[in-house]
């Protein structure tokens, strides 16, 4: 961050403003100081001292950081509303409308030499490209911002480092986006930099990709430990979107009505803080929750409504992700054909790099369409189309069910040696999730 500037730019400054305001160097030195140390100044050739530009800067009637920075009278605390406002909108589901004002924001905070805005513009950008889909952009965008907060404290970067580890995690790299979150828990917690919302982004960013690496014991503990956090953070939003995380980890111990009362604890919050993407993701997660119950007529409610909501806010990813879970309560509900047309009409919003576990999701229910219609060559296809993201992605659980459903359905088609191979694929997944994979847990913080 600039600080104030070389001593030929102050001098010319003063020179112009003393000018400007048609008073002598006589004027402007009294009682404090002599005229010849104020040419000396106005020629560049004197640091003046913090307290002799304060002085000439109340003589001046301007600021002393207008003085010796440049910048206009309260252009920080400026900025720093016009972010919030930005932020604002983007919480509201207009990503795009964000970041065209988050990106205006950073080129005026550019232009000053605002560092801490610069980073904060920069997040924004990479939260609505994460929005909008643009997994590659919202990387790009949080890696800077993490460069423009190097000389930060670890709890200032966390941000940024959770921005990158969640759009790695969107693209399939699961292990990689565990790696970051992980490694900053570690350090923070072996650091004793227990920050309490900086401890909390990151558990609750975990617990997504624990669950689809299979290791359920990591998530939960990541889920108990939010929980234990959440009465010292400071933020709302994001307590309420430690709620929602906690919930899919509360399902996977069969702990339903605590899931369904941690998410509506996270709508009422997300409600009072108007964020539309968030609420939606609520709706989404509180239809996850319904349908693992078999509570299939609420879950279809829930989801159609996560759907609708995400449709208005153009956060495509995560609508074509929620589409993909309403697509699986169609089709248990005995609606294949209004299933299979929307996992279609969204597949195209998905690839290796942007969304992988749900598009390999998406090609798994659409082989189980096509088996049930008797359709083995197409399901065998999107099995293995689904194989092939699951292992890039290292989505240790669901790889085991596919290689099952993929073994059986080989086996039915007298292909025995091909089916032993799938089943011996699956199980080799299956002895060894996210637990055995992931490496020693990082430190705890102590609570």
């Amino acid at each position: 961050m600039r600080e104030r500037d070389d001593p030929e730019t102050i001098g010319r400054r003063v020179q112009q403003l003393r000018t400007d305001r048609g008073l002598t160097q006589r004027q402007l030195a009294e009682p404090a100081y002599t005229p010849a140390y104020i040419s000396t100044l106005e020629a560049g050739r004197v640091r003046a001292s913090d307290e002799a530009l304060r002085h000439i800067a109340g003589r001046l009637g301007v600021g002393f950081e207008e003085l010796a920075s440049g910048r206009p009278a309260h252009l920080a605390t400026d900025l720093r509303l016009r972010l919030t406002e930005a932020q604002r909108t983007l919480a509201t589901g207009a990503a795009e409308v964000a970041a065209a004002q988050y990106a205006g924001l950073f080129a005026e905070a550019e232009a000053h030499g605002l560092a801490v805005e610069q980073a904060t513009a920069l997040l924004g950008m990479g939260e609505c490209a994460l929005d909008t889909g643009d997994l590659g952009q919202a990387r790009e965008f949080f890696e800077r911002a993490e460069l423009w907060t190097a000389d930060e404290p670890l709890p200032v970067r966390v941000p940024a480092i959770r921005g990158r580890a969640v759009s790695h995690y969107l693209a399939g790299e699961l292990r990689y986006a565990v790696y970051l979150l992980e490694s900053t828990l570690d350090e923070l917690n072996r650091g004793g930099l227990h920050d309490p919302d900086a401890l909390l982004l990151l558990y609750a960013s975990a617990i997504g990709p624990y669950m689809d690496m299979g290791a359920h014991a990591r998530a939960a503990q990541a889920a108990e430990l939010a929980l234990a956090l959440a009465p010292q953070a400071g933020d709302p939003a994001l307590i309420a979107r430690m709620h929602r995380s906690v919930a899919r980890t509360l399902l996977a111990e069969g702990r339903v009505a605590d899931a369904d009362a941690s998410l509506a604890k996270a709508a009422e919050l997300y409600r009072q803080l108007q964020l539309r993407t968030e609420l939606a993701n609520c709706h989404w997660m509180r239809g996850y929750v319904y349908a693992q119950n078999g509570e299939l007529e609420r879950a279809e409610g829930e989801l159609r409504e996560a759907l609708a909501m995400l449709s208005e806010t153009r956060a495509a990813l995560y609508r074509s992700q929620a589409a993909v879970e309403l697509a699986d309560v169609l089709h248990r509900r005995g609606k294949s054909d209004e299933a299979a047309e929307l996992l279609h009409d969204v597949l195209g919003d998905f690839s290796s790099e942007r969304g992988a576990v749900h598009s390999a999701a998406a090609h798994r229910l659409l082989g189980i369409i096509a088996e049930d219609a008797r359709d083995t060559e197409a399901a065998e296809e999107h099995y293995v189309r689904a194989l092939s993201l699951l292992e890039r992605a290292g989505a240790a659980g669901d790889l085991a069910d596919l290689c099952r459903l993929l073994g059986d359905l080989l086996r039915r088609t007298g292909r025995v040696e091909a089916a032993l191979d799938a089943y011996r694929t699956g199980l080799g997944h299956r002895t060894a999730p996210g637990t055995t994979t992931l490496g020693p847990a990082p430190a705890q913080p102590p609570l």
